[in-house]
């Protein structure tokens, strides 16, 4: 795989495009886009031979890329159908025992396992526990913007201020010490950023490092865990650790791997969405100076905008349990799909002008946080607050502020500024 091909050409029609090319995943956001668009206007799913991998997996048969919202929603509605327990929902590839170990966590998994699972985990994020957080992440923002004043212009947004609160947010809600954030946050990059020579340099040792980021995240986890059971406080490790709901417990190895579910999915990806709406901001003053007009009216509309316009996980899959026919075509027993939401939530059949930033668009039903269904986005609630929080107080403290040209992760799965500079 490389970011720097030494040719690229146009595309100029729906056979120009090959979403296992990891190639297409180097061209600029704009090309992909149109690429997208020519996807969604077909017939039919395009389908695709699966990507070169330097994971220790055989080739498998392909995948259809569901790019329109319908067939997202379609999909996520019947896990019976298209399952995520059969081979991982976060690898093309079907994932390697050895891998499964560290990333075999609920998002994974299909009923009644995964039911079990979340059972017990959603007593923590429910909007009534997201409240009683609301003051943690209020304190955590206004001193996230005082340190952004602090060092002044020209810092890298990405990692300043939009990295900084879900991954303190999520620390202390495990109850992970200060001094263990930054080598999340390293791990963190690891695992989502494989493909990306910044953190991982060398194509072949891609599989050992997600081994070891896995690894050093599940343990850091199983030992504070060890320690939870027997002296408790009010964090979630405590609560998990010692949970018993109809005689059912977590074992260690599923509260590790849960812990790098939590820091993947809702670090990561709200530090996306955080970087990305205020680059949103910056090239769509006409919403900026709107929301500044009535902070509190358009916040809720607003942080629903960025979500759907940043779409930071680009796909999920799942493979096909049985013959079924979904919005008029057939998909056989073992297939796989990927379900692009990125793509989904620029259809245009769902959203009119789906391009235009509109900070009071309503309805808006993306699917950034997943589809409908049992696998839909537990830390929804919290990834909300934490967006709004932070750009309520960037609005009010900081209303100048502009991104600068972002510096994309290389990635198919996630839809990443690694750096941006910000100026006020």
């Amino acid at each position: 795989m490389t970011t720097q091909p030494a040719e690229r050409l146009p595309i100029t029609s729906a056979a120009d495009i090959n979403l296992s090319d990891w190639d297409f995943w180097a061209r600029p956001i704009e090309e992909r886009e149109h690429a997208f668009r020519l996807l969604r206007e077909l017939d039919k799913p395009a389908f695709f031979e699966e990507p070169e991998t330097p994971l220790p997996v055989e080739a498998g048969p392909g995948y259809h890329a569901l790019v329109r919202h319908a067939d997202v929603v379609e999909a996520s509605r019947n896990p019976q159908i298209f399952c995520s327990g059969q081979g991982g929902a976060v690898s093309i590839p079907d994932m390697p025992t050895e891998f499964a170990e560290y990333f075999g966590s609920m998002i994974n998994m299909d009923d009644p396992r995964h039911a079990r699972l979340r059972r017990i985990i959603s007593r923590a994020f429910t909007p009534r526990m997201v409240k009683k957080l609301e003051g943690d992440v209020e304190a955590a923002a206004r001193k996230i913007v005082d340190d952004l004043l602090r060092i002044g212009p020209g810092c890298d947004f990405v990692t300043e201020v939009a990295a900084k609160l879900p991954l303190k947010i999520i620390c202390d809600m495990m109850g992970i010490p200060e001094r263990d954030y930054h080598f999340v946050f390293e791990r963190s990059n690891i695992i989502l950023g494989s493909s990306d020579r910044e953190y991982v340099s060398d194509a072949e040792s891609i599989g050992t490092a997600l081994l070891t980021a896995g690894m050093e995240l599940n343990q850091l986890l199983q030992d504070l865990a060890a320690y939870r059971e027997k002296n408790p406080t009010n964090d979630i490790t405590s609560a998990l650790i010692n949970a018993n709901i109809d005689g059912e417990r977590l074992t260690p190895q599923e509260i590790g791997s849960f812990f790098i579910l939590l820091v993947v999915a809702g670090n990561e990806t709200t530090r996306q969405a955080i970087s990305h709406g205020l680059y949103l901001l910056t090239v769509h003053p006409d919403q900026k100076h709107r929301w500044l007009q009535d902070i509190e009216g358009y916040t809720p509309t607003a942080v629903e905008e960025i979500v759907r316009l940043a779409s930071p996980v680009n796909w999920m899959r799942r493979k096909v349990t049985q013959d079924h026919v979904m919005n008029g075509n057939l998909y056989r027993k073992g297939e796989k799909v990927l379900l692009f939401y990125w793509s989904a939530n620029r259809d245009e059949r769902v959203f009119p002008d789906p391009q235009r930033f509109d900070i009071g668009r309503t309805p808006n039903p993306h699917v950034a946080f997943g589809g409908p269904g049992p696998h839909f986005c537990l830390g929804a609630h919290l990834a909300r607050r934490e967006i709004s929080v932070i750009f309520r107080e960037l609005l009010h403290r900081v209303p100048q502020i502009e991104a600068g040209t972002p510096e994309r992760l290389f990635s198919s799965f996630i839809n990443g500024i690694k750096h941006m500079t910000c100026t006020f």
